[in-house]
């Protein structure tokens, strides 16, 4: 250990150096977890609200903290002070990029996401990233120089509670309260500071170590079979993490800001498993694997009634796991002097992790099918022990065979879960089979690979092989922006993404009848079949969000329609696949343009629509920069001035109304609401005794929808109001202001956080 320091260095208290190092260290991570969102926020009007952008962002970040900790790794090769110096001059550099913000780019028209997305970011705050990034294994390397060896490991705890901290203050604290000009300055000044608190720091380095002409490594490199082992235990943390994310927001509930919940706790991960004699890390590594058996098989199978369950079950999971493998990596980290290139291996491992979940993934599979891969890798590294002492003494003889049995036992259970020939298991089949694989897990913990065997059945047989068999039947596509599934029943066809209903087609003589959301009594349906009275045989109709292509049935000869859809792979569902005939039988000649709706709209011609339907939903949330004034300024360049904008505000977690509303008033716009309740019908059947008996059946294909028609023609909204159908004018709501690309947060409409716009 470098445990002396040169002549004229200060002999630095312990307490002050300490607290000196955490305020640093604290305030760095903070920031560094502070950008993530806001420059995510700040690229909405350039980059579009794809949903898939987060994982994007992700995978920058987490690329630019590997080049951070290689850096820093790399600077241990010189002197302290030297160190201390270089970092500062970094610092300095990238201080040129400041004030934060995304830079001035203009989107090319056939630009890949995938690809712009990281661009886009890296040149926007790529530098700062970087230098920010490498100081929580400098730092710890530091502290422990300047603190005469002292272990610096528990500064990493600090470093994450200050990314936790970050992440969290984003949308509850800091979005709702200041404008994006605002963050930005605020986000200079707690750099500058982060400049001050690091320059300190140097001043406490000694110029050499003691006997040497810079820092060496006093103890032996660690074998490349521990690196590797490093490199796995936090590339499945970090995979899962993306893995979690996507599967909760695809396959469970599209609840916003859902993707905080699981990076906040991979960070807090760490600051629980990287503490010597935690109580809770040694609790969450002994029953990991009962955890991982019984909560990641539950939730593979998705059960949408219990969706806010899973939810809370997958963060758990997720948590356990992270906790474990850390705890595992703390418990093999190595000595101080090896610091930086522990945290270089665990970096790889992030990086790794967020390759296979955030891009290779997407590519190779048509279902979120890395997220049991990533479940049963858990399975595979978290340390094990025997549950009770008799298990472990049925295991020390005859390991092979008894090994051998169990996994012929679990194929069989499988089996007979899957298939239940001759209705064998009843009609809970499926749940018994697993209860049974389930117990023999429990049995076989301690004993991996009977273990793993008992896990992937379960994975398998809860859920694992209906997906299988979904995607056998190619009616899954998986792209960029999401999962969309096609379900044929015997008069219907659907198509969803995760939870949301994106259209269902009728069969037979119906398959040109529009449902769903755009039934004739819905608030777009009746302004579609006012087009002729409004605006003549010659219409010019615009829709943002293509889905099913369901509102190409409403065209009549002599209009124009124009598509604009963000997902080629809707655009291959509804019109080229053959699954959805919308399109094929009612518009075959409608224009579709692909790209985010706001980008696409900027560069239309001004005037050039008589009617606009913004239909752009997310999975269950619209986008915020298609409602911002910026965007409804778009809107009414691209309108007629007597031109009708039609907004659907249907959403199970946020109350669009007052946002709609703020930005008619903003922008001078005339408003009126519609609410459609599909009306049931009622059967009548004859009874074999005599008499009738009569059914209440919910419409065929019909949903309930809130759509917002605004104009600047108050004209124009009257001669569609005095058509009937319940329009209704639309309510302000005084002191909310509108969206802007500057400010804007979801936080005041939540109704979960507000029950008073339940109804709104």
């Amino acid at each position: 250990m470098e445990n002396a320091i040169d002549d004229g260095t200060p002999q630095p208290g312990t307490r002050t150096t300490r607290w000196l190092f955490v305020a640093a260290i604290l305030a760095g991570s903070f920031l560094l977890f502070l950008v993530q969102p806001m420059v995510a926020r700040m690229a909405l009007p350039q980059l579009g609200g794809a949903p898939a952008v987060w994982n994007s962002a992700m995978l920058v970040y987490q690329a630019l903290l590997l080049g951070g900790y290689s850096y820093a790794h790399w600077l241990g090769r010189v002197s302290p002070r030297a160190q201390g110096t270089i970092h500062l001059a970094v610092l300095l550099i990238a201080a040129l990029w400041l004030p934060i913000g995304v830079i001035a780019m203009e989107l090319p028209g056939d630009a890949e996401p995938a690809l712009w997305v990281p661009w886009l970011l890296v040149a926007s705050i790529g530098p700062l990233f970087f230098a920010v990034s490498a100081q929580a294994p400098l730092l710890q390397r530091w502290y422990s120089i300047a603190s005469h060896g002292r272990d610096p490991y528990a500064l990493y705890a600090a470093s994450n509670i200050g990314s936790f901290g970050g992440l969290i203050a984003y949308p509850l604290i800091v979005e709702p309260n200041l404008a994006l000009k605002g963050q930005s300055w605020l986000w200079t000044g707690g750099y500058i500071l982060v400049l001050i608190l690091v320059a300190g720091c140097t001043a406490r380095l000694p110029r050499r170590a003691e006997g040497e002409p810079h820092v060496a490594h006093h103890t032996p490199a660690p074998p490349w079979r521990r690196v590797f082992h490093w490199i796995a235990l936090a590339l499945v943390p970090s995979g899962l993490m993306l893995a979690t994310t996507t599967f909760l927001t695809t396959d469970i509930v599209a609840v916003p800001m859902l993707w905080v919940l699981p990076l906040g706790l991979y960070l807090l991960s760490f600051s629980v498993a990287f503490r010597d004699n935690a109580v809770l890390p040694e609790i969450l590594t002994k029953f990991a694997p009962v955890i991982i058996l019984m909560f990641g098989a539950t939730l593979i199978a998705g059960h949408q009634q219990l969706a806010y369950l899973n939810a809370i079950i997958g963060l758990l999971l997720l948590f356990t796991v992270s906790v474990t493998l850390h705890a595992r990596m703390y418990a093999l980290r190595p000595a101080p002097d090896r610091l930086t290139g522990f945290y270089l291996a665990m970096s790889v491992g992030g990086v790794l992790g967020g390759v296979f979940a955030g891009l290779i993934a997407p590519i190779l599979f048509d279902w979120t099918y890395e997220y049991p891969l990533l479940v049963l890798a858990a399975g595979a590294l978290c340390p094990q022990m025997f549950l009770l002492a008799a298990i472990g003494d049925f295991w020390r003889h005859g390991t092979r065979g008894k090994t051998i049995t169990l996994v012929v036992l679990v194929a069989l259970l499988v089996w007979l879960g899957a298939v239940n020939p001759g209705n064998l298991l009843g009609i809970m089949h499926e749940q018994i089979a697993f209860v049974l694989v389930a117990l023999l897990g429990l049995f076989a913990v301690g004993r991996r690979p009977a273990y793993l065997a008992a896990l992937a059945g379960g994975l398998i047989l809860f859920g694992g092989y209906r997906s299988i068999q979904l995607s056998l039947t190619d009616a899954r596509t998986r792209s960029y922006f999401g999962v969309y599934t096609v379900t044929d029943y015997d008069d219907e066809r659907q198509l969803a993404h995760g939870t949301t209903l994106h259209g269902i087609q009728l069969k037979g003589a119906l398959s040109t009848r529009p449902t769903t959301y755009y039934v004739p009594g819905s608030g777009v349906g009746q302004a579609m079949q006012a087009l002729p009275d409004l605006y003549g045989p010659a219409a010019r109709v615009g829709v943002v969000g293509l889905g099913t292509g369901t509102l190409a049935c409403y065209a009549r000869p002599g209009q124009s329609w124009r598509f604009f859809e963000i997902d080629p792979a809707i655009v291959h569902l509804a019109r080229d696949s053959g699954k959805f005939t919308f399109l094929r039988q009612c518009a075959p000649q409608t224009r579709i343009s692909i790209g985010d709706a706001r980008v696409r709209l900027t560069e239309t011609q001004s005037a050039s629509l008589d009617l606009l339907a913004l239909d752009a939903f997310s999975s269950d949330t619209v986008p915020m920069h298609l409602l911002t004034r910026q965007a409804f300024a778009t809107y009414g360049r691209v309108l007629a001035p007597n031109g009708l904008l039609l907004v659907h505000i249907s959403n199970r977690f946020m109350a669009l109304a007052p946002v709609v509303s703020a930005a008619a008033r903003d922008g001078g716009w005339k408003a009126v609401r519609l609410s459609y309740e599909p009306e049931p019908h009622f059967v009548a059947t004859p009874q074999p005794g005599g008499g009738t008996k009569v059914d209440q059946v919910e419409p065929r294909a019909e949903s309930a929808s809130e759509w917002i028609a605004l104009s600047h023609d108050q004209a124009v909204l009257d001669r569609l109001v005095a058509r009937g159908g319940g329009w209704r004018r639309l309510r302000s709501w005084p002191g909310f202001e509108p969206w802007t690309d500057d400010y804007a947060s979801v936080m005041p409409v939540l109704r979960v956080l507000h029950p008073e716009l339940a109804g709104n």
